[in-house]
């Protein structure tokens, strides 16, 4: 069973139980392009539908909207933050339009479920309409900006908890490997010893600085341009609507969101996208920097660097038995590369903009979105999967600091630059230690050779 909707084009079949209407039928018919709908990304509908809710309230403060319909929209998002309708969001993430079939989907859903809340049917908008009422005092060109910000700032809670679990289980291991002792190395070549602890100490390091990066981008994000309508000149917004949305905005969500003090440079700017999707890049960047390391220090098992284990998830070949790859790590590089080039993608759609507006939005969100959600998911697989389970092959390490060339470094201010060198030149022609090379020599006495070299002394161990 179908009913029948009208628009500027012409009228269309709509299904009977659908809560969305003919612009979204519309775009269902124009952009089947990703495959990915806009239901696959519940935060962005939840955001969606706090704008709304935001817009609604300010418009009957302002004596713009009837109490009764404004009463009615609040309940219909309501009902959508909870996540009841996600199945009523069929839109492409992918649209021309500028976000133009997002935001009319969001609200004909809402006066659809608000219509039925007043005790009349679908599609009756006299009574409820998704655009005189819902969308009243808005422009996509404000609403749905303002709904992919909020949007990402739901997501980027998700991507900090699950970047601040893989953080934590890294200091986990850098305490349980920290009596490891194991070789530096720079340019791929034995540098000075340091221990597996330090390592892993580094990477949780490193990766706990983007946890506040990812706060202080997603900050960029609190500024809107709700009242902006179209171009940002407010034309159809009662004054004052910019500052009451936004503190509204803020008083739903608990975030602290902003009205920009210049509409029109806010209605074009997609700065706080290029920031965000840039730390995300950052992050990616540095996940996948960690990977490359622990799959050079899993090589082997007999021909490589063989210093630690990591779990063994599957068979690793069709043809060689025995063979098991490091494949969490391989599928975090490569899930990195995607969030790389989606930060391309931010990019390229961000210098498209042109005059008033950039109508490139739709592929930011899409391009961004998609990237938290591939990190959360990967990162989620890489703790669990991967860093959890990691093993250190300890006296095996030990041999190749003891073997290694690289501790005559340590010894370089006590019997200076030349005797080190020529040292570590008969090393490795002669394939003798360093160690017995210096007693040999008679370079220092026994004692001294074991002070200096002590893991303690080299590597800083408390």
């Amino acid at each position: 069973m179908n009913r029948t909707e009208n628009d500027l084009i012409g009228s269309l079949p709509v299904p009977e139980n659908a809560y969305f209407g003919i612009h979204t039928q519309r775009a269902m018919n124009n952009f089947q392009i990703s495959g990915i709908k806009l239901s696959d990304y519940p935060e962005f509908i939840k955001a969606l539908a706090y704008v709304k809710w935001a817009a609604a309230e300010t418009n009957c403060q302002l004596g713009a909207l009837d109490k009764n319909i404004s009463d009615a929209i609040v309940e219909a998002c309501k009902k959508v933050i909870a996540g009841d309708y996600n199945d009523q969001f069929p839109s492409d993430m992918l649209q021309g339009g500028a976000g133009t079939s997002t935001n009319m989907n969001i609200n004909e859903v809402v006066a659809n479920i608000a219509l039925e809340l007043m005790g009349h049917k679908k599609g009756e908008y006299p009574h409820c309409s998704p655009y005189d009422h819902v969308n009243l005092s808005q422009s996509t060109n404000d609403a749905y900006p303002t709904g992919v910000k909020l949007g990402i700032i739901f997501y980027n809670k998700k991507v900090k908890s699950t970047l601040s679990e893989l953080v934590d289980a890294l200091k986990k291991k850098g305490k349980e490997f920290e009596h490891v002792i194991t070789m530096g190395r720079t340019h791929l070549q034995d540098a000075i010893p340091m221990t597996l602890g330090q390592e892993f100490d580094a990477y949780a390091a490193t990766l706990e600085k983007e946890i506040d990066a990812l706060k202080q981008s997603a900050m960029q994000c609190l500024e809107i341009n709700m009242g902006a309508t179209a171009v940002g000149t407010g034309l159809n917004a009662i004054p004052g609507y910019a500052e009451l949305c936004a503190s509204n905005l803020t008083r739903l969500t608990k975030y602290n969101f902003t009205a920009a003090k210049n509409l029109v440079e806010a209605t074009s700017n997609t700065g706080g996208f290029i920031a965000y999707s840039s730390a995300l890049k950052k992050l990616a960047i540095k996940l996948s920097k960690m990977c490359n390391d622990l799959r050079i220090l899993t090589s082997g098992p007999r021909c490589g660097m063989y210093e630690i284990n990591l779990p063994p998830m599957q068979a690793g070949s069709s043809i060689m038995p025995g063979k098991v790859n490091p494949v969490i790590a391989e599928v975090t590089s490569q899930t990195c590369f995607k969030v790389i080039g989606n930060d391309f993608a931010v990019t390229m759609a961000a210098e498209a903009g042109q005059l008033q507006l950039n109508v490139m939005e739709p592929v930011m969100a899409y391009s961004i979105m998609e990237s938290q959600n591939l990190l959360i998911n990967v990162m989620k697989c890489l703790r669990e999967n991967c860093i959890v389970g990691i093993t250190a092959n300890e006296e095996h390490c030990n041999d190749l600091v003891k073997n290694s060339i690289g501790i005559v470094t340590a010894l370089n201010p006590y019997i200076g630059y030349e005797n080190s060198t020529t040292i570590a030149q008969e090393a490795l022609k002669t394939g003798q230690s360093v160690y017995d090379l210096v007693l040999k020599k008679n370079v220092l006495s026994k004692e001294e050779l074991d002070r200096i070299l002590d893991p303690k002394n080299m590597t800083g161990m408390k």
